[in-house]
C-alpha cells in the first residue's frame, strides 16, 4: 500500500467522482483508476461501486475509510514533525533546574545537547520544585528537571533520569570525619546547618525522628554556597544531595540506616503542545547515559 493510493482513495471518497478526484490530485483519470484498482487488489475486494452517475462506497470501502484517513493524518503529521525538528534554528528553550541539582552532574549532558543542537539557545533558571511547577503551568518554562519526596501530580508528565543519595557534609576535624558512614541516629543532638526551602526537609525530618536522630538547627540559609561554607567552617553538619557538593575540602560521608534517596525527573506539562526543541531536549535527556555522567 502506497501513500498516493490512499490519497487517491480519499479523494474519490470526497467527490464520489473519479474524474473530479483525478483533477484534485493533479493526475490523469487512468492513473487514479489504476491506483485504486491496485489498492482493491491488496485489500481483497472492491472499494467503490460505479453505476453510471452513481459512484458510492462498498461495505469494504466504508470500513477502510476511517482507517486510511487516520493513516494519512498520522503520515502528514510525522512529515511535519520531521520538518519542524530539522528547523531547530535559533530556538530559545527555557529550562527550569532545581537549585540543589549540582551543575557538575549536568554539564556533560548539556555539552552533548549543545553539540547535537548548536542552534538551540538554552536558558537555565533555578528554583525550588514548587516554583518550577508554577512556572511550568504559567508557560514561563518549557521543561524542568527536579525531584521531590511525593509523587508529581497529574498535571505534569514526569520521567525518571537517575536516583541520587543524600549525604552528610562536614568540615575537617568534625567527629563524622572519622566515620566511613553516618547513621541517622548519629545525628541526634548534633549541630545542623540547614538549607531553607529544602524540598526534603519535612520528609527527612520525619525519618530522623523515627530513627532517633533529632539534630539541632544552628544556621539556615537559602544559598547552598553559604550552607556548605558554614559546614566547612565547623558550625555543624549539612544534609545534602551527593551531586550537589561544590565546596572544595568538604568531607562527605554516606547517610545510612536508613538511606534517603531522591529521584531526579524531567517534567513537562501533560497534554500541552510543545515546540520541537522541547521534544528534542526530552529525547536527548532520556537517552543520556546518566550512570556514566561525571559525579
Amino acid at each position: 500500500m502506497e501513500m498516493h493510493q490512499i490519497r487517491y482513495f480519499l479523494a474519490v471518497c470526497e467527490t464520489l467522482n473519479f474524474t473530479r478526484a483525478a483533477e484534485s490530485c493533479n493526475v490523469s483519470q487512468p492513473s487514479l483508476t489504476r491506483a485504486i484498482k491496485g489498492l482493491e487488489d491488496e485489500l481483497g475486494g472492491p472499494l467503490f461501486r460505479r453505476e453510471r452517475n452513481n459512484t458510492h462506497l462498498t461495505g469494504l470501502g466504508e470500513m477502510m475509510r476511517p482507517h486510511l484517513t487516520q493513516v494519512l493524518i498520522e503520515t502528514d503529521a510525522a512529515k511535519e514533525r520531521a520538518k519542524s525538528f530539522a528547523r531547530l534554528d535559533d530556538v530559545e528553550l527555557k529550562l527550569g533546574m532545581m537549585c540543589t541539582i549540582g551543575p557538575r552532574r549536568f554539564v556533560p549532558f548539556l555539552q552533548a545537547f549543545r553539540e547535537r543542537h548548536p542552534k538551540v539557545r538554552l536558558i537555565v533558571q533555578d528554583g525550588s520544585n514548587t516554583m518550577l511547577q508554577d512556572r511550568l503551568v504559567q508557560g514561563e518554562l518549557d521543561v524542568a528537571v527536579y525531584g521531590q519526596p511525593e509523587e508529581i501530580d497529574e498535571r505534569f508528565h514526569a520521567r525518571r533520569l537517575y536516583d541520587e543519595r543524600f549525604v552528610i557534609g562536614v568540615g575537617p576535624g568534625h567527629s563524622f570525619d572519622k566515620l566511613n558512614a553516618v547513621r541517622v541516629r548519629d545525628l541526634h543532638d548534633q549541630a545542623y546547618v540547614n538549607r531553607l526551602q529544602c524540598e526534603f526537609f519535612g520528609h527527612a525530618g520525619r525519618i530522623f525522628r523515627e530513627h532517633g536522630g533529632k539534630p539541632r538547627i544552628v544556621f539556615r540559609s537559602d544559598r547552598d554556597d553559604w550552607v556548605q561554607s558554614m559546614a566547612m567552617a565547623g558550625l555543624g553538619f549539612t544534609f545534602i544531595p551527593e551531586f550537589a557538593v561544590t565546596m572544595p575540602g568538604l568531607r562527605v560521608r554516606p547517610l545510612i540506616e536508613p538511606e534517603i534517596v531522591r529521584s531526579i525527573q524531567v517534567v513537562t506539562v501533560r497534554g500541552r503542545p510543545h515546540v520541537p526543541a522541547v521534544g528534542a531536549f526530552v529525547r536527548e535527556i532520556l537517552a543520556f547515559a546518566w550512570m556514566n555522567a561525571s559525579a
